[in-house]
């Protein structure tokens, strides 16, 4: 075993006084979850709906305690942000740290180090050795935002391409960018103009042997037949496809879709707001294929568990826009800064990228496993610690949404969180903390093993 296979020590994970084990003392939910739901009838606006509602009091490393006293196993990092695990010892000292001396000024009225830090950080650890710039905002739709604001202010133009498949938030700009009606959109336009969607590189329901690179040239065939490239400010794409079903696209298919824009004068934007910061094995999702966007938006996992995120891109295109043209209030907040700080530092330390492709063998292998045993597995990907099984109709390829969510259900009475995404509602994906020491995940595989069997078999 490597030292990036090594198994994190609870001092490392961040366990705290927190066993990390799976402790059932009630039905989950439990009695005072329970409780919290009637209260949260009367409190909270029905729209905010919950995967899993065992109401959460402390958490640490992969493990989360609910009121009631039960240790569930975190298998969904709180959709990707937790990837230094829970309350990590260098977010939480930092944090504390920060806290103690002053937790706001506003960057824009009188600025402080954490940001420069943050920024320099970013600089360097994203794809490419160029010169490069970024800014930071409160979340990954707020920094999808303004990467469109930048590449159609740099660009002069107005088209934003996207994907069928994608998901990029939920503002006015970025329901219009996402694909899924469903629970994103509907009901909730008209949104924002100039933006055309094309099919993505998704093997397992692409015509079979379709390649990489024949994927691109379908899709940018219909940018210049429908849209044309004298008209595109950005591409906009997920490396790895996530709230879609985590599709990974076929090799050759981002690296032909960035030359493409290189050669049309296009901004290639990637959106690594949930592939970024080991998730995937590598920094980021791009380092795999070595495609260097123009633009990067970042999120989720950046801050430990705060919300931060950013833009950072080729120095001419983020320098492109006016004094005050970018920025916000609580963009770069000194505490979330602070626990960037941290959550990067503990991402170096533990080599938490060599530790995410460890993780991923292990899930890939169990999750290969199924397949060959059950019919209704009609596809396992991912990379790294970023893996999904998708539930289609035995025989077929016809998405069976209705299993996956009692295979979820299933795991969530047993204490394992695991969440479902992708277009049809089909697929279950698995994002657990990269700091999980290998027994807990293998109790977590152990739940869902058996949903597997007992649903599929």
């Amino acid at each position: 075993m490597t030292s990036a296979d090594a198994t994190p020590g609870p001092a490392a994970a961040g366990s705290g006084s927190i066993v990390q084990e799976r402790r059932l003392v009630t039905d989950i939910p439990g009695p005072r979850s329970l409780e919290m739901e009637r209260r949260r009838a009367h409190a909270v606006a029905s729209g905010v709906s919950s995967t899993l509602p065992a109401y959460v009091e402390r958490a640490s490393g992969a493990v989360l305690v609910d009121v009631d006293g039960n240790s569930l196993i975190d298998l969904g990092s709180g959709i990707g942000v937790v990837g230094v695990g829970h309350a990590a010892p260098a977010v939480v000292d930092a944090v504390r740290d920060q806290v103690a001396r002053f937790t706001h000024s506003c960057f824009m009225v009188t600025p402080y180090e954490s940001y420069l830090a943050v920024c320099e950080a970013l600089n360097a650890l994203t794809p490419g050795d160029g010169d490069k710039r970024t800014m930071l905002c409160n979340s990954g739709a707020e920094a999808v935002e303004n990467a469109v604001k930048i590449a159609r202010h740099v660009t002069g133009r107005q088209a934003v391409v996207v994907f069928d498949h994608a998901y990029h938030g939920r503002t006015n700009l970025t329901m219009a960018l996402t694909a899924r009606n469903m629970p994103y959109r509907d009901g909730f336009g008209p949104f924002a103009p100039e933006v055309y969607r094309v099919p993505p590189s998704y093997p397992y329901r692409d015509p079979d042997g379709m390649t990489g690179e024949e994927a691109a040239r379908r899709a940018v065939d219909l940018i210049e037949r429908q849209v044309g490239p004298d008209r595109v400010a950005c591409v906009l794409i997920e490396p790895i496809l996530g709230e879609g079903g985590f599709i990974v696209p076929a090799p050759g298919f981002l690296r032909a879709v960035a030359g493409w824009c290189r050669d049309r004068g296009v901004v290639f934007a990637a959106d690594e707001i949930q592939t970024g910061f080991c998730r995937t094995g590598s920094w980021f999702a791009c380092d795999e294929e070595g495609v260097v966007p123009d633009l990067v938006t970042t999120a989720k996992a950046v801050a430990g568990g705060l919300p931060l995120a950013a833009v950072t891109g080729r120095a001419e295109l983020m320098d492109g826009v006016h004094a005050g043209g970018l920025g916000g209030t609580f963009g770069g907040s000194p505490v979330a800064c602070a626990a960037a700080l941290g959550a990067i530092d503990t991402m170096r330390s533990l080599d938490l990228a060599g530790r995410a492709a460890h993780l991923g063998s292990v899930i890939a292998g169990e999750l290969r496993t199924w397949q060959a045993a059950y019919p209704g597995i009609g596809d396992v990907r991912g990379r790294g610690a970023m893996m999904a099984l998708e539930v289609v109709l035995p025989g077929t390829s016809e998405p069976d949404p209705g299993t996956a969510r009692r295979i979820a259900a299933h795991c969530h009475r047993q204490g394992v969180v695991v969440l479902t995404c992708g277009t049809f509602g089909n697929v279950i994906r698995l994002l657990p903390p990269l700091v999980i020491d290998d027994a807990l995940l293998a109790d977590g595989l152990g739940v869902l093993g058996t949903a597997v069997g007992e649903e599929l078999g």
